[in-house]
């Protein structure tokens, strides 16, 4: 028969399990979905992890010969499909090896006080009198956090002989919850001695190179990868996985959207039969709001406020935007990878959570 001390001793023990499991369920509620911003400066990066997995990177490298920008790559879905083309960095089977200046998620516009900033590329024929490049300066600030992190960072857009045109200063907001991923990007950009103007064109400018499997069918010879990363000429395209579909904000869809303006954009499709929808918002506050879209049935994904008279072709007036000296101007944009594909009202859901931020 056990005595009073002996029953009091194994209710204490139960009572102290019963608090250590709790304390050990708060936290893991407290870590899950805990994202980490680790800078690792041997390859000019900074990975972004949620729960000790790869979100995506910031990249800053200068000495990766076709990288003539900052970029976030790869960008993975919670569901842990990357929703990003691995040419030319990391190129997987069967992608598409067009425009090697279309990495991962980046800012830039392709006529810049006349120079191209958006298509810098070794495989470019074009003067290199007439190429602009982006390079990182410094990071100001990391900050992890649970379900959201802050990376704030500066570059310059340089000149071809190396002289500053402009400042950029950007703010990445990282989010993380169960089935999604957002990335805000808050970015200025400052001029400094000169008049910078950003000249009418389609190329440009918030933009995303999606996987092969988010591009729209298509029919006609291409160029891809095959499974050692060398191109190959394929004479009928072979549509295998490729299950892309745009939608618009407006109601449009497939490849109808390119020219079109409209508040948001999502591309929906099935990566290795995980159901993914990606989407683009574009702030109100936003130059040339709502904007206009450069979305193109291969995979190119991007919003382009500043080309009115290219998307009408001669339609619309050119908006002939431009910064005097020491004026600034913010533009902010939103990525949203969401697991499964989204009806309209669900996705206006996620627009209206942008713009109350």
């Amino acid at each position: 028969m056990r005595t009073i001390p002996a029953v009091l001793a194994l209710v204490l023990i139960s009572s102290a399990c019963k608090e250590k499991n709790r304390d050990i369920a708060q936290n893991e509620e407290i870590t899950k979905n805990h994202i980490t911003l680790a800078n690792n400066e041997t390859d000019k990066k900074v990975d972004v992890l949620v729960d000790g997995k790869l979100f995506t990177s910031y990249l800053y490298a200068d000495d990766i010969s076709v990288l003539k920008k900052t970029t976030l790559y790869p960008i993975i879905a919670a569901n842990g499909e990357a929703v990003t083309r691995g040419y030319p960095l990391d190129t997987r089977p069967n992608e598409r090896t067009d425009h090697p200046h279309h990495i991962g998620a980046w800012f830039n516009f392709g006529d810049v006080n006349g120079l191209d900033y958006w298509g810098n590329s070794d495989e470019i024929k074009t003067p290199k009198n007439k190429l602009g490049t982006i390079r990182h300066d410094k990071i100001v600030s990391l900050q992890s956090g649970n379900e959201s992190a802050t990376l704030v960072v500066s570059a310059n857009w340089l000149k071809p002989d190396g002289k500053v045109l402009m400042k950029e200063d950007t703010k990445f907001i990282f989010y993380a919850e169960e089935d999604k991923r957002i990335i805000d990007r808050i970015t200025t950009f400052k001029a400094l001695e000169e008049t910078v103007s950003f000249n009418d064109t389609k190329e440009g400018m918030f933009a995303i190179r999606t996987a092969r499997a988010l591009e729209h069918l298509s029919d006609g010879p291409v160029t891809l990868s095959d499974a050692n990363g060398n191109k190959t000429d394929v004479p009928v395209t072979d549509n295998t996985g490729v299950s892309g579909q745009y939608l618009s904000s407006e109601g449009i869809t497939g490849t109808d959207v390119w020219g079109t303006r409209a508040k948001w954009m999502a591309l929906s499709g099935s990566l290795n039969k995980k159901d993914v929808t990606l989407m683009i918002m574009d702030q109100p506050q936003n130059v040339g709001y709502p904007t206009y879209w450069h979305a193109r049935g291969y995979g190119l994904f991007a919003a382009n406020p500043l080309g009115q008279k290219a998307f009408t072709d001669g339609k619309e007036e050119s908006l002939n935007f431009s910064l005097e000296p020491n004026t600034a101007v913010t533009f902010t944009y939103r990525i949203a990878i969401l697991d499964g594909k989204k009806d309209k009202a669900q996705l206006e859901a996620e627009y209206d959570k942008f713009v109350r931020m």
